[in-house]
């Protein structure tokens, strides 16, 4: 959540103001590019057939109807976390979040707002898994949705972390944030680039994105988000002619289907395989350092941009109780 809040929410103040080894495998599919498309599927030994919030959380079924967002990004969304869940769910425990966290809105009802988090058991690497959307009405008429997922792995891993966050503020344009998150430094750690980025071929899913031609590279303007992130981090902005026809589907509605979502769903995989179910373990000194590193990540969060956004967007009380509690998975 650090960075892709970090992100939407820069994104969002400029729209206002701008009128053990774990015991799991996923199972991805063919990495041709014919086959992009193909379903995943999930093998998990050690995961019930439903998870416990399926039957006795309400605010999950509300995050999970993802009611602002456009029929392909609710899709893709909606296979993404499943995928997620579907592969750590023995790993994880159930979202303990107060109700009027889960969904919270402003007193205007101009904005509204799902968070769903996920702590891992402690013998897993699984430090926490948070999902979100938030909807709101911009001064201009428009409308702003964020949809995001984030996995964070503990201490015991240096392994990367995983984000992916689109954002949409028109029928006809949105903006792809999809990246691992180093946790080690790639100059000093030749061999952690070479593991996590170049022998998993990253780069190969940012390079099929920008051959769409109405897909450019997005360049954020906060340059704290732009060094935390991987080299192979696909960034990008997906600007079509505008479109209009009650029902129709659009040429994002197309991109979406046919090349973001392939695309997210295979590096959720490598994320899966390599990183929360790739069994690497660090020894104490790294330990040390990877918790530093990972609580200053978490804190900046906190600081420089949710602690001002989101009294502007939702008012200083739900702000406070919100960050409260998001403040205590961070601490934790």
């Amino acid at each position: 959540m650090a960075v892709n809040h970090l992100c939407q929410w820069q994104y969002l103040r400029f729209q206002l103001s701008h009128p053990s080894a774990p015991a799991c495998r996923y199972l991805s599919p063919s990495r041709s590019k014919s086959s992009t498309s193909s379903t995943a599927k999930v093998n998990c030994s050690a995961a019930p057939s439903s998870s416990p919030m399926d039957s006795h959380n309400e605010g999950r079924k509300k995050f999970m109807e993802f009611p602002y967002a456009s029929g392909p990004v609710r899709q893709l969304m909606v296979d993404l976390v499943s995928t997620v869940e579907n592969t750590l769910d023995s790993q994880l425990l159930p979202c303990t979040l107060p109700p009027d966290v889960q969904y919270y809105e402003n007193q205007n009802g101009t904005a509204q707002a799902s968070l769903q988090i996920r702590s891992g058991l402690k013998s897993s690497l699984i430090d926490f898994i948070l999902g979100s959307w938030v909807h709101s009405e911009l001064p201009t008429g428009a409308a702003l949705n964020i949809t995001s997922l984030s996995a964070y792995l503990n201490s015991s891993t240096d392994a990367p972390n995983l984000l992916i966050e689109l954002i949409q503020s028109s029928p006809s344009s949105l903006v792809l944030i999809l990246d691992l998150s180093p946790r080690k430094d790639l100059v000093l750690h030749p061999d952690y680039l070479q593991t996590f980025y170049e022998s998993t071929r990253l780069d190969e899913y940012r390079q099929m994105l920008e051959k769409v031609p109405e897909v450019r590279p997005y360049f954020s303007s906060s340059l704290y988000l732009r060094c935390v992130i991987s080299p192979s981090a696909i960034m990008v902005r997906v600007d079509t002619e505008t479109e209009t026809g009650a029902g129709e589907s659009t040429r994002l509605d197309y991109i979406i289907t046919n090349h973001v979502h392939p695309v997210a769903k295979q590096v959720i995989g490598i994320w899966l395989n390599q990183c929360a179910c790739g069994g690497r373990h660090v020894g104490e000194s790294d330990k040390a350092y990877l918790e530093k590193r990972d609580g200053l990540i978490k804190n900046k969060t906190i600081e420089i941009d949710l602690g001002s956004s989101f009294p502007r967007l939702f008012g200083p009380q739900v702000a406070s109780r919100v960050l409260g509690e998001i403040q205590k998975v961070f601490t934790a």
